[in-house]
């Protein structure tokens, strides 16, 4: 299998991709060959020509696979297989250099995936200090930045330098939703590379193949995630995540009254806070006992800590509670598309659409919303649950941000 079987439904990014890495191992390997300063400078205009370039910019709607294309990209970056001096393509997916860059083990490969709210300055200047490195394996030293839209201005103004100006064999690669989301300034000198949403027969079917999911629930979530190959995945393999997403689908039935509305809200929040509950009882303790470990205490919680790393703590303490906060918007943010999704099928019904509901398992539900209210009152549903994602994005206390959309949807 090679390391663009992953991008599903992507073929024209495939040979984009493709055809750069081509170019790359060309430059690579004439570069080694040329020990003179022409060998050099003729590489240096081969380079110019050719389709490679030293900074991409990744986008596409969630569950696209951009973080994917990426990763797979540096993989076949950095593919050894013997197999490409007889023609064969950059990217085998089993040779040393394919496998490390796939499993994040390699020595010339750097994925950032946060798990805070925003990248910050510190961070990025750790980032712009590796990519000035030499790679050690001789071909290419990558950064694969899967949230540059997380970057805050500073950062972006600390990266800005590094991708304009890189260091001779480093290859950035960020990915974001869109290119709106990226800094015009960043993304004005990347290469962009738009992905679409996979297909959800390709979705399914990619389920059945790799996951061994049974054919009827592939093409159930398939069809229920809109094509998001991760959100399938997961709601086909965990059961809890699909009782979740029943009880969200199932929140429009109990906006009968202002009760019910306020009931609803906090159900929706305490569990999206029970979310991040979980991460943090499975995360928080190892993370604070190596990090004691670290500094010298003693073993046991209640040991005492050694002079002057109380502030060492307060730090981890605060990327805690900034995971626990983004793990619960997360959460909030899923459970609000689950609803989104339900009134666009409502939509297709009212306006007899041809085109099949994504929630057919709540066939009759879709049905009864369709039947009481009409378009503009769907309309006006989906544009509240909109505006709640939007407020929760400007710090809006959840609770209150949920309430008021429970109360604009109960109105229609």
């Amino acid at each position: 299998m090679t390391v663009w079987d992953d991008l599903i439904g992507q073929n024209p990014v495939i040979e984009q991709l493709l055809s750069a890495a081509r170019d790359a191992d060309a430059l690579v390997t004439a570069t080694a060959a040329g020990a003179d300063a022409a060998a050099n400078t003729a590489t240096a205009n081969a380079l110019n020509a050719s389709k490679m370039t030293h900074a991409w910019l990744f986008t596409g709607p969630p569950g696209s696979g951009r973080a994917e294309a990426a990763r797979a990209f540096a993989a076949a970056l950095q593919c050894v297989s013997p197999d490409r001096a007889l023609g064969g393509a950059p990217g085998c997916g089993f040779c040393d250099g394919c496998h490390t860059a796939l499993v994040g083990t390699h020595a010339d490969v750097e994925v950032v995936a946060t798990d805070q709210l925003s990248i910050g300055v510190k961070d990025t200047r750790d980032l712009v200090r590796r990519s000035a490195m030499s790679p050690a394996g001789g071909r290419w030293q990558i950064i694969v930045l899967e949230d540059a839209d997380r970057l805050t201005e500073g950062a972006g103004n600390v990266l800005l330098k590094a991708v304009e100006e890189p260091a001779p064999r480093t290859v950035w690669l960020l990915c974001a939703p869109s290119v709106e989301d990226a800094l015009p300034t960043i993304r004005s000198r990347c290469r962009l590379l738009t992905l679409r949403t996979p297909p959800v027969d390709a979705v399914a079917d990619a389920l059945m193949r790799r996951d061994g999911i049974a054919p009827d629930l592939a093409a159930s979530v398939a069809r229920a995630t809109r094509g998001h190959i991760g959100r399938a995945r997961r709601l086909a393999t965990d059961e809890r995540a699909r009782e979740r997403r029943a009880a969200v689908l199932r929140l429009p039935q109990q906006f009968d009254d202002i009760g019910g509305c306020l009931k609803a809200a906090q159900s929706l929040v305490d569990s999206a806070t029970e979310d991040a509950k979980q991460v943090a009882e499975e995360v928080d303790a190892k993370e604070t006992e190596e990090m004691r470990a670290a500094l010298g205490a003693a073993a046991g919680a209640g040991s005492r800590m050694p002079r002057g790393t109380a502030g060492v703590m307060k730090d981890l303490a605060d990327r805690q509670k900034r995971r626990s906060t983004r793990t619960q918007r997360d959460t909030l943010d899923l459970a609000l598309t689950d609803l989104v999704g339900f009134y666009r099928d409502v939509l297709a019904v009212q306006f007899d659409s041809d085109a099949r509901i994504a929630n057919a398992d709540h066939h009759d539900a879709v049905h009864r919303q369709a039947a009481t209210a009409r378009p503009e009152n769907t309309l006006r549903r989906i544009e509240a649950i909109l505006a709640c994602r939007e407020a929760l994005d400007t710090n809006v206390a959840p609770l209150l941000a949920v309430e008021a959309m429970t109360m604009a949807l109960r109105a229609g």
